[in-house]
């Protein structure tokens, strides 16, 4: 075989040994019967985590993290071939940061990422005999989750208690939702929340890793989230914690499934304006009945609250961005726009005096977009938003034409305060948006989005698989109800 010749004599000897032991699966075999035989045989203790990401158009990409000098071969319907390097094990020098230089330090990565395509034609994939969720024709049941981490911050003098599975639930969440059996996960954003070092003698975060290396992205994501990423492969949504000044290092380095460039990893503070805005794309769903479906992920990570002046050179770029999201919009019927700031959704505080302030929607994207598409926001075809950013569940319709606005922001990090209903009339998260319904919870929770022949069924779900909200979206308009449970 070709390209078993052009392994490296390592990868050969492993494959050599994966082929004695019995773990390459045989592409006769039924992917159930591959599955089965992939989970007889434990991965390799050097492989820490392995999942599919899907990119531009879909286009599903495998991906490995590992303590192993060289990468593992990825197996299509018994076929293996070598995965590329995407990152090496480095440590990186420290760079200026969202914190005080003396609460931050450099980001060490011990170990390899490597990545592959995923060929549209594999009926089953492994590596280093872990089992892969493969992407679906016709995508049906989706989860939705955000705002995974533990926070740990001292600017803000807040230390959740990560060692408390309660009052960190992302773990729990993560095996609830995976009983869902859903073909996709898609995550909106802020992965990574543990900045700064947990206090001596905080007994709640004791041990805890911090910074933006791997041992921290080990913790906050990859344990935790490891049923989902065995459950389907993922849409992964850039968080405003991923941003450069924060953890976009280990983001352009083990989440984003484009390509890793030099200039564009966030390592040099010099380069940001490259490596904190990134093209959106589009994810088709496949069609059912007459409705081509697709999703269009956009990168807000580094996007303000307040107005852009025209001349702000983030301004001009979201300007060509959503210029190319009205381009994506046009190849679907049914468009789901998924980014990490609520264009339409609202923010609430209980300020020490006891009163509520509540913010409304991003005001700096709802500026670029009115230029391109006037007070709907957005292209006709786009019918839903998902977002994060606020840590509650909101689900927001309008009676003016808007997209519907779903919020999960409630997947496990400190928790928002959750506004009173009924809202004072006229409160509004976008002065040309005229609110319909609106529903919230705090509760640590996931959602998902079934597609069927002829609507949209979405509900909300807390930790434990109890029903928070029900809403169905049918003929462009959507209808919610909230479940007290």
């Amino acid at each position: 075989m070709k390209k078993m010749m052009l392994m490296h004599p390592r990868q050969s000897a492993l494959l050599a040994g994966a082929l004695a032991s019995g773990s390459l699966l045989l592409s006769a075999c039924s992917t159930t019967g591959q599955q089965a035989a992939t989970d007889s045989h434990a991965a390799t203790p050097a492989l820490q985590s392995a999942w599919v990401v899907l990119g531009e158009q879909g286009q599903p990409v495998a991906r490995a993290i590992t303590t192993e000098a060289v990468c593992p071969a990825l197996v299509q319907d018994g076929v293996a071939t070598p995965m590329q390097v995407r990152a090496r094990a480095e440590t990186i020098a420290q760079r200026p940061t969202a914190s005080n230089p003396a609460l931050s330090k450099p980001s060490a990565f011990p170990v390899l990422t490597c990545d592959a395509p995923v060929s549209p034609a594999t009926k089953s994939a492994s590596i280093a005999g872990q089992y892969l969720p493969l992407p679906k024709p016709v995508v049906q049941k989706i989860v939705v989750i955000g705002d995974t981490g533990c926070r740990l911050k001292s600017k803000d003098n807040y230390f959740q208690s990560c060692n408390d599975s309660e009052k960190w639930a992302f773990k729990k969440m993560v095996e609830t939702a995976a009983t869902f059996k859903p073909d996709l996960v898609v995550h909106v954003g802020d992965y990574q929340y543990r900045e700064n070092a947990c206090p001596d003698g905080n007994p709640t975060c004791a041990g805890s890793p911090w910074g933006y290396g791997w041992d921290t992205w080990k913790a906050d994501f990859f344990s935790p989230a490891t049923a989902l990423l065995k459950a389907a492969p993922w849409v992964v949504v850039r968080g405003n914690h991923e941003s450069c000044a924060r953890a976009g290092q280990g983001w352009w380095r083990f989440m984003d499934p484009r390509p890793l460039q030099q200039g564009r990893d966030c390592n040099l503070a010099q380069d940001d304006i490259h490596g904190d805005y990134s093209p959106p794309y589009a994810i088709p769903l496949g069609k059912i009945g007459k409705e081509q479906a697709q999703l269009i992920v956009f990168d807000s990570a580094k996007v303000p609250n307040k107005v852009l002046a025209k001349t702000d050179a983030a301004y001009q770029i979201y300007m060509e961005q959503f210029k190319t999201v009205n381009q994506l919009a046009d190849a679907a019927d049914f468009n789901i726009f998924m980014n990490h700031h609520p264009v339409l959704g609202f923010a609430a505080e209980r300020k020490k005096s006891g009163d509520m302030q509540i913010w409304p929607g991003n005001l700096a994207l709802q500026d670029v977009m009115q230029q391109l598409n006037s007070t709907r926001l957005f292209p006709a075809k786009v019918q839903a938003s998902l977002s994060g950013h606020v840590h509650l569940f909101e689900a927001l319709t309008f009676s003016s034409g808007q997209p519907t606005q779903f919020v999960t922001g409630n997947g496990g990090s400190s928790l928002d305060t959750p506004l009173s209903t009924p809202l004072a009339p006229g409160l509004t998260p976008y002065s040309e948006a005229k609110l319909d319904q609106f529903m919230n919870s705090n509760e640590v929770g996931f959602m998902t989005m079934e597609r069927l022949p002829d609507h949209w069924k979405i509900q909300a779900w807390n930790q434990h698989g109890q029903l928070i909200a029900d809403c169905q979206m049918q003929d462009k308009k959507t209808s919610c109800k909230l479940d007290r449970h």
